[in-house]
C-alpha cells in the first residue's frame, strides 16, 4: 500500500542517509574504487532478490546511487523503506 506524505516523512527520519526525490528515495554510496562498489552492489543484488524488491542503480566509477520506489503502487511503500534499512545495514549505517 502506498504511503501518505506524513508516513513517508516519519519513515525517512528513521532511514539514515536516504533522501526523498519525488516518488522515490535515493542514496549515494561512495567507495574506495570501482571494485569495492561492485562488491557492494553484488551484496545489494542478493538482498534485493531475497526481498523481491529491486532498486534502480546508477554506477559512476566508485559512486553508486540507489533509488527505491514501488512502481506497481505508483510511489513509496514499506517495501522501499525496509529495503533501504537493510541496505544501510550492509554498510553499517542506520
Amino acid at each position: 500500500m502506498r504511503l501518505g506524505r506524513n508516513r513517508i516523512k516519519n519513515e525517512l527520519a528513521d532511514t539514515g542517509g536516504w533522501r526523498l526525490r519525488g516518488k522515490q528515495i535515493t542514496r549515494l554510496f561512495v567507495f574506495e574504487d570501482f571494485a569495492d562498489g561492485i562488491r557492494f552492489l553484488n551484496r545489494v543484488a542478493r538482498l534485493a532478490e531475497s526481498m523481491n524488491h529491486h532498486p534502480d542503480v546508477d554506477i559512476r566509477y566508485n559512486r553508486i546511487k540507489l533509488s527505491l520506489t514501488t512502481h506497481d503502487e505508483g510511489g513509496l511503500t514499506m517495501k522501499d523503506f525496509n529495503l533501504a534499512r537493510s541496505i544501510n545495514k550492509l554498510v553499517g549505517t542506520s
